[in-house]
């Protein structure tokens, strides 16, 4: 066949006309919708990108909300804002359903807020050279969601969404959740227990698509020691004191807990001294402590991440015997490990998924798509429902990610949609 190559900044696409063969009839229909109404879906990310839903700011996340409700309920999806107690301070989430038996039940994962608040000087969507544009949370992830929106839109245009199964989950607090997780994660996880597949909209990488993603726990350690002159240090009496002893730990930490594959841990933030003032809420503190006093007090605070549970509980289970056993004279010490997200383990169920979105993909004239490094991703949404199928990273091309040169590849835009719908499509019949 002689083909039309066409460039883009991340790799080579061959134009979808030319692969038409491999498309069914209403496949084709679906495609050319899409190609009739990419600027509209531009116009769409432009417009959300612009206003800003930092997790802070409660406000702009449900003015975002709102935008894609409606959208939603235009396309015969019901939409439902689903507001979390005073307490967890989150705007909440935005979801949008529709009922039917024909085809595998989906549920489609996105989320409204970015790391973006409203102090952050970076705040509009703005053009750059070639395909490019400076988005503040375009690609993490509104320009997922607008991917979600439009591949909706497009099968709604040939009536292919009629007796379908589809939840759209759009949380409102994914950059930064809410406390507990337990309540504000509810409404996500009781949505997969009502699905067969969850996609996940993140920004995508170019033929690449995510299977696994590791687990983000918080750990706290906290280390007490007894209060002395320090000419008495390593007495029978004083011992060693906090800050040798928390040496230890974390040494310990270094030498026998790292070494599997896809375990990685890291003290992100550590205080100590004769006196201390913690603020773990936002995690900052103030310490009080003199070269000639023996150290009473200091907390460690760090990350583990994991593949799985059974790697999870091994190291969590290490790290508790090292913390709490052989402590240096004078010395005691805790470690705690706070709710966090799931590991979302590669499953043969995820493989088998990512195979049918590669055939998608090379139908379509697109790359082959392989299973992008859990060990290169970070925690996700879509690790709370793990028990079913799952696949992530749908979403549009960009980079700089929580950055202020955050951007996205617009060439990407309608690229992602026609993946997305015709997975969709094929998932739902």
């Amino acid at each position: 066949m002689k083909r039309l190559i066409c460039l883009s900044l991340f790799g080579l696409f061959l134009p979808t006309f030319f692969f038409a063969q491999n498309l069914n009839l209403e496949e084709q229909k679906i495609i050319s919708y899409i190609d009739q109404h990419t600027s509209e879906a531009e116009d769409f990310l432009i417009k959300v990108v612009n206003i800003n839903s930092g997790t802070m700011n409660h406000k702009g996340v449900k003015a975002v909300g709102k935008v894609f409700a409606k959208a939603f309920d235009k396309i015969g999806l019901q939409s439902e804002w689903i507001n979390l107690p005073d307490s967890v301070n989150r705007a909440g989430h935005l979801f949008a359903e529709r009922k039917g038996s024909k085809g595998k039940k989906l549920l489609l994962i996105g989320h409204l807020d970015t790391v973006f608040e409203k102090d952050s000087p970076f705040q509009k969507f703005e053009r750059r050279g070639g395909n490019m544009a400076a988005a503040p949370g375009g690609q993490d992830m509104k320009g997922g969601d607008v991917v979600i929106l439009f591949a909706l839109k497009a099968l709604q245009s040939i009536g292919a969404l009629e007796n379908t199964s589809i939840i759209v989950a759009l949380t409102g607090d994914e950059e930064k959740p809410g406390i507990p997780l337990s309540v504000s994660r509810k409404a996500l996880i009781d949505a997969g227990k009502r699905s067969d597949i969850a996609l996940g909209f993140e920004g995508g990488a170019p033929g690449f698509g995510v299977i696994a993603r590791r687990s983000s726990t918080e750990w706290k350690l906290e280390v007490k020691g007894t209060r002395s002159h320090s000419s008495r240090i390593f007495s029978e009496e004083v011992g060693s004191g906090a800050i040798f002893e928390a040496a230890r730990i974390l040494n310990a930490f270094h030498e026998e807990v790292k070494g599997e594959k896809y375990l990685t841990f890291n003290p992100g933030l550590i205080i100590g001294g004769t006196q201390i003032d913690f603020d773990g809420e936002n995690s900052k503190g103030t310490a009080f402590g003199k070269t000639n006093v023996v150290s009473q007090t200091l907390i460690v605070e760090g990350g583990l991440r994991t593949i799985s549970n059974e790697q999870e509980k091994r190291a969590q289970d290490k790290m508790k015997a090292i913390a709490m056993n052989g402590n240096l004279p004078g010395t005691s010490a805790t470690i705690h490990f706070q709710e966090g997200y799931p590991p979302m383990s590669p499953t043969d169920e995820n493989i088998d998924l990512l195979q049918q979105f590669t055939k998608v993909s090379r139908d379509l004239g697109y790359e082959g798509i392989e299973a992008y490094d859990p060990g290169s991703r970070g925690a996700a949404d879509i690790s709370f429902v793990p028990f079913i199928t799952g696949m992530d990273g749908l979403g549009v091309f960009g980079k700089g990610a929580h950055t202020p040169q955050e951007m996205v590849d617009m060439s990407s835009l309608p690229i992602a949609i026609k993946r997305a719908a015709i997975l969709i499509y094929r998932l739902t019949r």
